[in-house]
């Protein structure tokens, strides 16, 4: 218990984005993900990677952009 509460703390949070955009409950992704890395010998786990890599440098984007009224 104290493990998944780690990762799911820690994570990325692909997951949590894609299931809130598409609407699709968190669990059901991971179980897909689980299979689908299974099935394809760990391709999935790439585009997880890249997609988490987009969403960081996205963030930090808007982190650092100010806000028009700032002078």
């Amino acid at each position: 218990m104290q493990l998944k509460s780690f990762v799911e703390t820690r994570a990325f949070g692909v997951f949590t984005y894609w299931g809130k955009h598409w609407g699709i409950s968190i669990e059901d992704i991971r179980l897909y993900f689980i299979y689908l890395s299974f099935i394809t010998l760990g391709s999935p786990v790439l585009i997880y990677l890249i997609v988490a890599f987009v969403m960081n440098i996205h963030r930090y984007l808007r982190r650092s952009r100010k806000p028009v009224w700032d002078f």
